[in-house]
């Protein structure tokens, strides 16, 4: 049984910002944008009382160089904000891939294209999270589906980012982040809280992307000592810039691969009655799974045989995890609140023998149990 001092009635954003202090947030960096806004606030407050750093910048552009600058000295740094936001952010984004800066950025998703609907709840921004920068780059993106796991979650994203030395994409959206639910806070030491690996060679003998230690090199900290350089230009081992094929082939597909051989590490699923060979599938992430579970339920009462595959890790892919709870299945069913994104990898990775329909909806209100069972039964 929970004590009752370790609950607390909080909304998602709330659970958020208190979920990355847990995982020893030391600097955040943000600019005010709605549904994301109380992220910044209750950290605004927090952050100082707890030797943390809290800035607002001018724009968002200037809050994730912030966070790259911050996660160079050491500090474990994050910024928060929604789909306008997002779109600005994405060349430093890209600059922290390719530099291998540890940071996690929080997408409050909202309606859009552009300014769209800033209070109204979306889940548009699921390939800008894998896509929205430039070039081939590795991306790490974790999506809760309760308010509590707003706190776990995202210490799971610090402890990925930290890892890997990546950004990592926190893919909330704006009915999680505002809904209040209860929250149980771990006593300290219960959740496990990692940190990037440090150098063991001294400072005269250090390269920052010294691929002899495997493919994530041990990241030294400004003001500890250590000199290196840092650019987001295609760099050797030392940091500085090279135009060589072969070292750019070669580290780019390190990038990659420090994500793509860790799967198994990094994706995080969740599955109801998968075991149960079912013939309906449905597959989605973040809010919508809440909708989803209570489908599934009352399509199993009714006779069905339904399963539910939950993403809590939506980039990498959970492509195995997909191919194998469809196997058998003669319909999948992706709902999500757009008109159609993650529909297109579950299409490439489920059972050639399965009908792949989507559930979409853009009209400022969640999608329901009730659509879904509909979509199902019209199908079926």
């Amino acid at each position: 049984m929970s004590k009752k001092s370790d609950l607390k009635f909080m909304s998602g954003n709330e659970a958020c910002a208190e979920g990355a202090l847990y995982a020893g947030l030391t600097f955040f960096a943000g600019y005010p944008i709605t549904p994301s806004s109380e992220i910044a606030e209750y950290l605004s407050a927090q952050l100082p009382k707890r030797g943390g750093v809290f800035i607002q910048m001018e724009d968002e552009i200037a809050s994730m160089g912030a966070v790259i600058g911050a996660s160079l000295t050491g500090a474990k740094s994050m910024t928060a904000t929604s789909g306008p936001g997002f779109s600005l952010k994405q060349e430093h984004i890209g600059f922290a891939c390719i530099a291998e800066v540890p940071c996690v950025v929080v997408n409050v998703q909202r309606g859009g294209p552009s300014t769209g609907f800033p209070t109204g709840p979306s889940q548009s921004d699921v390939m800008q999270a894998r896509w929205g920068t430039h070039g081939d780059h590795p991306v790490i993106a974790v999506s809760p589906t309760t308010v509590e796991e707003c706190f776990t979650e995202v210490v799971r994203a610090f402890n990925l980012a930290e890892k890997y030395r990546n950004p990592v994409i926190f893919l909330m959206d704006e009915i999680i982040g505002h809904m209040r639910e209860k929250v149980r806070i771990p006593e300290p030491g219960e959740l496990e809280i990692l940190s990037r690996p440090r150098p063991t060679v001294p400072p005269e003998k250090y390269k920052p992307y010294d691929e002899s230690f495997g493919d994530i090199p041990p990241m030294a900290a400004y003001g500890e000592g250590y000199r290196f350089h840092v650019t987001g230009l295609n760099h050797d081992e030392t940091g500085f810039p090279t135009n060589n094929g072969k070292i750019i082939q070669r580290t780019e597909e390190r990038l990659l691969r420090k994500i793509e051989a860790n799967k198994e590490d990094i994706i995080k699923v969740v599955d109801m009655y998968a075991d149960d060979s079912p013939e309906v599938v449905v597959i989605t992430f973040g809010a919508t799974v809440r909708s989803a579970r209570a489908a599934v339920r009352t399509l199993r009462d009714t006779g069905v045989k339904a399963a539910l595959l939950a993403l809590y890790t939506v980039w990498p892919f959970p492509e195995t995890q997909v191919r194998e709870v469809t196997e058998k299945a003669k319909l999948v069913v992706v709902p999500e609140l757009n008109l159609g994104q993650l529909i297109y990898e579950v299409e490439r990775c489920a059972s050639a023998d399965a009908k792949v329909v989507g559930v979409n909806k853009i009209n400022t209100e969640p999608i329901t149990p009730v659509e879904i069972i509909n979509k199902v039964k019209e199908e079926l």
